[in-house]
C-alpha cells in the first residue's frame, strides 16, 4: 500500500478489496452449483487474509519506533528507524530519526560541556593553588604582583560562573529586557578602558590593541551616536566579541570596536573585528550555537573555552530583536550585530 502515500488510503483500498471480493464470489455463487456458505467461508477467508497483510504493513513501522523510543528511553540516543514507506508512518518514522539525531547532538554537547568546562575550571584553580601554596610555603611573598596573579585566576573563574548563569537564563527564559537610551561613544569607551575587567584579565594580552571607531550623527540637540539598549545585555554582546576577538589575534594585532547608526531611529550597526586567522565559511553559523567550538585553518580550535560566548552574544542580541553573525572580511574575522532600535526593543 505504499505507493498511496496515505494510511486513509490504504484503509479505503482494504474494504474496497473486501466488498469486491464478497461481490463476486456472489455472482459466481449464482452462476455455479457452490452453495452460499461455501461462498462465505471463502470470502471472509479472503477478508482475512487481505486484512492481515494491510495490517502487519502498517503495524511494522510502529513496532519499530516502538522498540526504539525504548531504547532512547534507555539511554540509547543512537538508534535510528529504517524509513522504507512514503505515508503518514514513513513521515513519523523521518521525524522521530530527526528527534533521535537531534537529541543525541544534545547529549553529546552536553558532555562537551563538562568536559570543557571541567578543563576550563582546574587551569584557573591550578594557577591559583599554586599562588597560595607559594605564598603558604614561604616561597614568594604576598605581594601587589602575587596578588594580582591570583585575582586574574579567581575573575577567570568568575567568567566562567557567569556563563553557566547566563546560559542558565537563555533556557529558562527569565531575563526581562530594559532598553535606554545610550551614547554609544562613551559608553564603549568605558568598556573599552576598562578592558582588564571587562574582557577578562586571565585572558588580556598586552601585545593587543583595543581600538574604538564610532561614526557619530548630528540631529538636533543631541550630538553623537544614541542607540535605543539595554546597557547590560549590551555589555555582555560587547566583552563577549571583544574577548573573543583578543583570543585569537595574533602577536602586535588590533581589535577593532566599530559602531554607526541604523536604519531606523536608535537603531545601531556594531562590528567587531579582529586580525586572526577567521571562521571558515562552513562553521559560521555553528560557532553562534550553544557548544559550539569552531576551528581554524590549521584544525580545531586552540583557546580551549566552553563554546558559550558568542551563543550568550546571540541570546543578548535576539533579546533586542536584532540581528548578528559573520560578515566578509579580507583579512581575520568580522561580527556584525545590528539592533533595530526603538521599535525592535519595544517588544
Amino acid at each position: 500500500m505504499d505507493p498511496l502515500r496515505s494510511v486513509k488510503a490504504a484503509l479505503g483500498w482494504l474494504v474496497i478489496s473486501s466488498v469486491t471480493i464478497t461481490t463476486v464470489l456472489i455472482l459466481l455463487a449464482h452462476r455455479s452449483s457452490l452453495e452460499l456458505r461455501i461462498i462465505a467461508i471463502i470470502a471472509v477467508i479472503s477478508s482475512l487474509l487481505i486484512t492481515q497483510f494491510v495490517a502487519q504493513g502498517l503495524a511494522a513501522p510502529i513496532t519499530e519506533v516502538t522498540a526504539a523510543a525504548r531504547a532512547m528511553a534507555r539511554g540509547e540516543y543512537g538508534r535510528r528507524v529504517r524509513v522504507r514507506r512514503r505515508d503518514e508512518l514513513g513521515e513519523l518514522a523521518r521525524a522521530f530519526n530527526r528527534m533521535a539525531a537531534d537529541l543525541q547532538a544534545e547529549d553529546q554537547q552536553r558532555r562537551d560541556l563538562v568536559a570543557n568546562v571541567s578543563h576550563e575550571l582546574r587551569t584557573p584553580i591550578a594557577g591559583l593553588r599554586a599562588v597560595l601554596e607559594n605564598v603558604v610555603d614561604g616561597v614568594c611573598e604576598p605581594d601587589r604582583g602575587t596578588m594580582a596573579g591570583a585575582l586574574r585566576q579567581t575573575e577567570r573563574l568568575g567568567r566562567m560562573v557567569e556563563q553557566l548563569l547566563d546560559l542558565s537564563r537563555l533556557e529558562n527564559g527569565v531575563v526581562a529586557l530594559r532598553p535606554r537610551a545610550l551614547d554609544v561613544e562613551g559608553y564603549l569607551g568605558d568598556l573599552l578602558r576598562d578592558a582588564d575587567v571587562a574582557f577578562g584579565r586571565g585572558h588580556a594580552r598586552p601585545d593587543v590593541r583595543l581600538e574604538l571607531d564610532v561614526r557619530p550623527t548630528a540631529t538636533g540637540d543631541r550630538p553623537g551616536l544614541i542607540a535605543h539598549a539595554d546597557p547590560e545585555r549590551l555589555e555582555r554582546v560587547v566583552a563577549n566579541l571583544v574577548d573573543n576577538a583578543i583570543k585569537h589575534s595574533p602577536q602586535g594585532g588590533t581589535v577593532t570596536v566599530r559602531a554607526r547608526p541604523g536604519r531606523q531611529r536608535g537603531g545601531l550597526e556594531l562590528e567587531v573585528l579582529d586580525e586572526g586567522p577567521g571562521i571558515p565559511c562552513d562553521q559560521r553559523e555553528m560557532v553562534f550555537e550553544r557548544f559550539g567550538r569552531g576551528s581554524g585553518p590549521g584544525g580545531p580550535a586552540r583557546d580551549g573555552g566552553t563554546g558559550l560566548g558568542l551563543a550568550i552574544a546571540r541570546w543578548a542580541v535576539d533579546l533586542h530583536g536584532g540581528t548578528i553573525g559573520v560578515a566578509e572580511s579580507k583579512r581575520g574575522c568580522r561580527i556584525r550585530v545590528t539592533l533595530p532600535g526603538d521599535q525592535g526593543s519595544a517588544g
